[in-house]
């Protein structure tokens, strides 16, 4: 992907998640708007990333961790409540960029990247779990809408079967997508 053609995927990917704060608050819905709104900022994240780790991403890069953004965002208007598989998509792609990032800095302190991944992303996995269900009860007893959903016990496991599923896609396909995130200049 050209560099041209991912910024203009980039813009279009906020553009998109300012028009899901939009739905949200036409629709009266905190959820979609607290998490489209992170989802904006957390799109910048690549530039930060490259200048306080002295990395560059590859315009790809850039718009895969973009669009896992906009799918989480786009999912609290409701396919995650339709589409039986959205959550799974997410948690997947959102495990593969806490992976990627905890592959490459195994990688460039020379550690073995599997352990590490599979670690961070089951730990992560679980305290975003907890939190997921606090935020859910503490908003229920409150009376409020909840900016995030439970949906049980058999989601929570499913849930973190994708997210050990994007670790391992990770561990398994990490050095032939992130050699430039690994390099290091010794």
């Amino acid at each position: 992907m050209q560099t041209s053609v991912a910024k203009e995927a980039e813009r279009g990917i906020r553009y998109s998640l300012l028009a899901v704060v939009a739905v949200g608050y036409r629709r009266r819905d905190p959820g979609a708007i607290v998490n489209a709104l992170i989802a904006l900022v957390a799109t910048y994240l690549p530039g930060r990333l490259e200048r306080r780790y002295d990395v560059t991403f590859r315009p790809w890069q850039r718009v895969y961790l973009t669009s896992a953004m906009l799918t989480h965002a786009i999912g609290m208007l409701g396919p995650y409540d339709d589409v039986w598989w959205w959550d799974h998509m997410t948690h997947t792609h959102s495990a593969t960029l806490l992976g990627g990032l905890t592959f490459a800095a195994a990688r460039r302190n020379d550690h073995d990247p599997g352990p590490r991944v599979l670690g961070v992303v089951a730990c992560a996995g679980i305290l975003w779990e907890i939190g997921e269900y606090v935020i859910h009860a503490t908003a229920n007893h409150l009376g409020w809408e909840p900016v995030l959903v439970s949906y049980g016990k058999v989601d929570t496991a499913l849930d973190l079967v994708f997210d050990l599923v994007g670790a391992l896609l990770v561990v398994l396909l990490g050095d032939a997508f992130l050699e430039n995130l690994t390099e290091t200049d010794e």
